[in-house]
């Protein structure tokens, strides 16, 4: 006699989830290429298993049985959820409590119908994707970045991590790369959504990159174990990174970067979307002035521009940059009009300086007492100047 089945799988949400939803998740999952609405629209009408039930025997619309023709046949969900335990990662569902419900919403918005919510996602590492997502930015850019770029993905992700906020990428070579080990340098929350199973690393390059983030954050992906990554499958793995991002930041794309997918999916999805400026003479930074020139994208220079975006309305405000220091700042138009006149290489009498300044006797002698306490004028037998540069020690 076999052992009776565990209610729930070890490694779900605290034991809340039926183990026949997360076998119907799974085989859903698997059946159905994603992103399908006609699958989603069937799990939000029956439930999970019943959905399930009703592919299996067909008994579901013509474009989903033309969808799921070739894996209905064959239900490995118990398969796939052992293969994905033995590679550390769990299956998250809508079910769960942690399930980034509020971000998927906007998938019902959407005008596009390629943009529809995941059925369920393959999660490893500790972190919670709905506490994560609340505070986050999804970080993309070109494979052959340069490094003008590497150096700015892997700032601005720093600095935000340091600030509380979650980077999310899609640890491919390149800005994404950067962005997740701009994170982790400094501690922080790092995300990676992957367009292959969880059992998978793609790139292989990355392996170490992957566990560590999975060490402290989260790697991703909708596709089940033994799924190899694929150039489609890297595009419908795009608009996760746009949904699950409060905003996305494009910091390199070529003139025909794959980027300008998520970029897309970003604004389709009503997220705000930001590119940063790069130089006019580099083919890396002409897919983010094309954005910002055709306002699809505001312009960001530093880490703060990002955050007031992202970040607490009214509370993450982006003060404006500050300039050089002048020693002359804050003064008096009249005031400063008398240091202008005051010689550099001579001294001249009050009465020259007050004819060179345009101002009268009672006013040229309150403004060099001004200068002098500040610093800025020097008295000399009855003369004044600026004071004489000094060399330093």
């Amino acid at each position: 006699m076999s052992a009776p089945v565990p209610a729930v799988r070890p490694g779900t949400d605290a034991g809340t989830v039926p183990e026949e939803v997360l076998r119907a998740r799974a085989y859903l999952l698997r059946c159905v290429e994603p992103p399908n609405r006609h699958l989603v629209a069937l799990v939000d009408r029956y439930g999970p298993v019943e959905a399930a039930d009703r592919l299996r025997r067909g008994a579901v619309p013509d474009e989903l049985l033309r969808a799921a023709a070739a894996r209905r046949g064959t239900d490995r969900s118990e398969a796939d959820l052992e293969a994905a335990a033995a590679a550390g990662a769990r299956l998250l569902v809508p079910e769960d409590r942690g399930w980034p419900s509020w971000p998927f919403r906007s998938f019902a918005e959407a005008p596009r119908a390629d943009l529809a919510p995941p059925i369920a996602l393959w999660a490893r590492g500790p972190g919670e994707i709905a506490t994560l997502a609340d505070r986050s930015v999804t970080v993309v850019g070109s494979r052959a970045a340069t490094p003008y770029g590497l150096n700015v993905a892997a700032d601005f992700s720093a600095t935000l991590a340091r600030r509380g906020v979650a980077v999310l990428s899609g640890a491919a070579f390149g800005i994404d790369a950067a962005a997740h080990r701009g994170a982790l340098a400094v501690d922080g929350a790092t995300v990676a959504v992957l367009a292959c199973g969880p059992d998978r690393v793609y790139p292989a390059a990355h392996t170490g990159l992957l566990e560590r983030i999975a060490a402290t954050g989260l790697v991703l992906t909708e596709y089940p174990p033994g799924t190899i990554p694929g150039r489609l499958r890297f595009l419908v793995r795009n608009r996760l990174l746009a949904a699950l991002g409060v905003g996305t930041l494009v910091v390199e794309a070529g003139a025909r970067s794959g980027t300008k997918r998520t970029a897309a999916d970003a604004t389709a999805l009503g997220r705000p979307l930001m590119a940063v400026p790069g130089p006019v003479t580099s083919g890396m930074s002409v897919g983010c002035h094309e954005l910002v020139r055709s306002h699809q994208a505001g312009l960001v220079g530093r880490p703060e521009d990002v955050l007031e975006v992202v970040g607490r309305l009214g509370v993450d405000l982006a003060l404006p940059p500050q300039g050089e220091f002048r020693p002359t700042d804050g003064l008096d138009p009249r005031v400063l009009a008398v240091h202008d006149a005051l010689p550099a290489r001579a001294a001249w009498p009050p009465g020259r300086i007050g004819e060179a300044a345009g101002v009268g006797p009672d006013e040229l002698r309150a403004a060099l007492t001004e200068l002098e306490d500040r610093g800025l004028a020097e008295y000399h037998q009855g003369l004044w100047q600026r004071p004489a540069r000094r060399a330093g020690p």
